[in-house]
This record gives structure tokens, C-alpha cells and sequence, in this order.
């Protein structure tokens, strides 16, 4: 028998005009979604936003597997797969797949992250039917044929050897490596030529059969479907799929080079610089006042210390940010800023100088209620049409934050005192710890090691 519980989810906005029967007038913070939780006949859970102002129908779906269980020499696979799901599945080969995805307007796709695989689907109400099963054929019987596996090995290919001398993408790839040398995150997701060569249909086959299980699977429906209507599809659409996943073990880990400065040296006008050091997990009770102190510090544009004193104040930089990156198995608080070669030591220390000042400082009382103000305010702006709707009750999911968090967002936010910010800004920043990666011909910087030989 299909379960359905109902929940508003306050502080959130349903799908804007689309849903209809709001006034334009009224407050979109002030308006809440209807989340349903729905459980097919044969145990498959859902979250459900019902939006019948349009005939259209978004699903949004995550298998917590992503690139970091990637096998060893194979760093890619999973992101070969992300781009092979809709190659070719059961009887129809890739052009008749991809043929029917066209004739039905039916838009599908798959992105693979370090912690979670993630899809989505998008159809017009008429065509449900047909493009569920699509999605359910791309999940539980593709093809993997020769042909389109090379077509897509190609592409991966390509866009590898784009991206080899590309400042920003070597500073990332060396960052990434030298915080975590001996760990699944130091790979890029998105492979290495020698590692994408190594990838086997096997591979891609044992990926899909252990990988996407109905135990690690989290889904997100948006639109012009009913809880009565959506339970027995899922039941159609995803209970082919193994009752549970091959168990992975990805250890917690600690981000190495803490302190460290390391320069690649590249011939272009400008240095890309990437910063980061050891920061939360989204989990941790601290979460939201770290974010409210990073908003301050680096995250929240022109309004942040490091935006104005960088670029207001000195003219160092076009742009420079900050942002938490909690991943499942490390938290981080990264940052970024390009500068002119002859500026990017000053560009530094300021950034240094900045982190010292919220440790020791922390935010004002007046710079805090900004910070809340815009992080509530601006969460709406995540709702704005069935796609992204379903892709943050998706999210909501994988982060194990429940169907409730809606509800206590905003309260969360609100809760957190100065005093908690101050003591949050004081533990977790530390200007010793930024691990920094510039990439050009900046002068006057002396690094403390060089590049991991794999990386840059």
C-alpha cells in the first residue's frame, strides 16, 4: 500500500507564477511548498511537489556513489558513465534512444560528483509514461555498445586536453592533489587521459550493477503529477534496480599541505591563485554560523571584507570569493582570485591578513544581521522552476538534512548569535593553515614545495 505524508515546507517558494493562485503582491519567503513524502507499493520513497500550472513533469534523482569510488587507475568511470547512460538502453540502440528522447521532448541527463551520481529528467505530462520508462531503461539495461563508448571516450578526451593548460584548471587539479595525496578526492572526477584509456565496458557495466542500488537511491519529483499517480511509476521506473549497493569505503580524511605554497610556473598575463584549508562537514551543529562567517569574509560578493579589500581598496583583483565545500568524507573552505603577476604577493597577504582579522575579530553585530538576511532572502531564488526545485529536494536528501529542513532553515539562520559566530570564525579560520596554489609568473613569491608530479 503507497504511503503519502505531507509536509509544508515554510521559508521556500513554490514554482513562482507557475503554480498559480499567489498574488504577485505577496511575499515569496513568505510561502511554502508542499512536500509530500511518498512510498510506492513496493517501498521506493519520493519526495513530491505537486505544480499542476504547467503540464510538465521534472524528476531529479542521486545515488550516493560518485567519482571517489572510482577503481584505482581508473579515476573517470563514473563520469563515462553519466555521459553513456542515454547512449543506447535495451532494445534501442544510441541514435534510436536518442531519437525517442527527441520525438517525446523528453530532456535527460546524468552528472557524476565526487560523493553522489546524480540524473535528471524533464517530459511534458502527456509523454510520462513513455519517458519514465526511458529513464528506466537507462538505468537498468544500458548498452555500453562499442561505438558510442568510443564516441564518448573522444569526448572525454578532448575536453582533458582543453583543460592541460588552462591556468584555473591546473590550479584545481593541484590543489585538489596536493591536499589530498593519498586519498579517492585527490583524483579528478573527471579522469586523466592514462586512466580514461584503461576504462572497460566491464568497467562501465560493474559500475552500474554495483553503484545504483535502490538503498542508496534518493529521488525529487516536481510538477504535474499526482502522490496517487507517482507511486506505481516508481515502483516501474526504478524497482529493476538491485536492492542494495556493493559496499564502498571511502575513509575520512584530513586536507594535507596545511601552510603550504606552491607556484606553478605558467607564461600568461595573470596568476590564478586558489586557497583553502580544513573546514566543516554539513552535518556539524556549527554549519550555519560558518556560513554566515564566510558570507562575511569572502562569499558574499561586493558586500564581503576580501571583495572590498581586494578589489574596492586596491585594485588587485575583478573578482575573488570564498565558499564551505562539505564534501561526505572532509569539509573545506576554499577561495579564489586572479591577479597581475606583480601583484599577486600583495594579493596575498591581504587575503592572509583578512582571515587573521575574522579569527581574531570575528563579525560585527551589524555585518551578521546583513549576512542573515541575505541567505534567508535569497534561498527562494533555488525554487524558480520544476527542474531546480526537484534538485534541491534531492539535495535536502543526500544530505541527510530530513524533509522538515524547509521548515528549519530559517530558524537555524536566525539562531546564531554573534557570540557563536566570533567563536565559530575563531576555531575554524586560520590564515597558517591556507593551503595555496598560484599558477603563472607571479613575482616575488618563494614556494614552500613544488607541484605533485602528476598533477600539474
Amino acid at each position: 500500500m503507497m504511503r503519502v505524508q505531507k509536509f509544508l515546507a515554510a521559508g521556500a517558494i513554490a514554482l513562482m507564477t507557475a503554480a498559480g493562485g499567489a498574488s504577485a503582491q505577496s511575499n515569496p519567503v513568505e510561502r511554502a511548498i508542499p512536500v509530500e513524502r511518498v512510498v510506492s507499493p513496493g517501498g521506493i520513497e519520493a519526495w513530491l511537489v505537486e505544480d499542476h500550472g504547467n503540464p510538465i513533469i521534472s524528476v531529479a534523482l542521486g545515488f550516493r556513489a560518485g567519482a571517489a569510488s572510482d577503481p584505482e587507475g581508473k579515476a573517470g568511470l563514473a563520469e563515462m558513465v553519466s555521459g553513456l547512460l542515454d547512449e543506447g538502453a535495451g532494445d534501442l540502440e544510441s541514435q534510436a534512444f536518442q531519437q525517442r528522447l527527441a520525438d517525446l521532448a523528453v530532456d535527460l541527463g546524468f552528472d557524476a560528483g565526487r560523493d553522489s551520481f546524480t540524473g535528471s529528467m524533464r517530459t511534458l505530462t502527456e509523454n510520462r509514461d513513455a519517458a519514465f520508462d526511458l529513464l528506466r531503461l537507462a538505468l537498468t539495461e544500458p548498452r555500453f555498445d562499442p561505438g558510442p563508448v568510443e564516441r564518448i571516450r573522444s569526448q572525454v578526451l578532448a575536453r582533458l586536453a582543453s583543460r592541460v593548460n588552462d591556468p584555473t584548471e591546473i590550479a584545481d587539479r593541484v590543489w585538489w592533489r596536493a591536499t589530498f595525496p593519498d586519498h579517492p578526492y585527490g583524483r579528478q572526477p573527471s579522469g586523466r587521459p592514462e586512466t580514461i584509456g584503461r576504462i572497460t565496458t566491464e568497467d562501465l557495466h560493474n559500475f552500474v550493477d554495483q553503484r545504483f542500488a535502490r538503498d542508496n537511491l534518493v529521488l525529487g519529483v516536481v510538477g504535474d503529477i499526482t502522490a496517487a499517480e507517482l507511486g506505481p511509476l516508481l515502483d516501474e521506473t526504478f524497482g529493476a534496480l538491485p536492492p542494495a549497493a556493493t559496499p564502498v569505503s571511502v575513509e575520512p580524511v584530513t586536507p594535507s599541505a596545511a601552510g603550504e605554497l606552491i607556484v606553478v610556473d605558467r607564461t600568461v598575463p595573470q596568476s590564478v591563485v586558489m586557497f583553502g584549508q580544513r573546514g566543516l562537514q554539513r552535518n556539524d551543529p556549527d554549519f550555519y554560523a560558518a556560513s554566515l562567517v564566510n558570507h562575511i569574509l569572502g562569499g558574499g560578493g561586493f558586500s564581503s571584507r576580501l571583495m572590498q579589500e581586494v578589489r574596492v581598496k586596491r585594485g588587485l583583483a575583478y573578482s575573488i570569493g570564498t565558499y564551505l565545500y562539505p564534501l561526505d568524507h572532509a569539509g573545506l573552505l576554499m577561495g579564489h582570485v586572479a591577479t597581475q603577476n606583480t601583484r599577486v604577493g600583495e594579493s596575498i597577504d591581504v587575503i592572509r591578513a583578512e582571515w587573521r582579522r575574522m579569527q581574531e575579530e570575528g563579525p560585527t553585530a551589524e555585518e551578521l544581521a546583513d549576512a542573515k538576511t541575505y541567505l534567508i532572502g535569497s534561498y527562494p531564488l533555488n525554487f524558480t522552476s520544476t527542474g531546480s526545485t526537484a534538485q534541491v529536494l534531492v539535495a535536502v536528501q543526500l544530505e541527510n538534512l530530513g524533509i522538515d529542513y524547509f521548515n528549519r532553515r530559517t530558524a537555524l539562520i536566525e539562531g546564531v548569535t554573534l557570540d557563536e559566530a566570533k567563536r565559530v570564525a575563531g576555531e575554524l579560520l586560520d590564515p597558517a593553515n591556507l593551503a595555496t596554489i598560484v599558477v603563472g609568473a607571479p613575482e616575488g613569491l618563494t614556494p614552500t614545495r613544488s607541484a605533485p608530479d602528476d598533477a600539474s
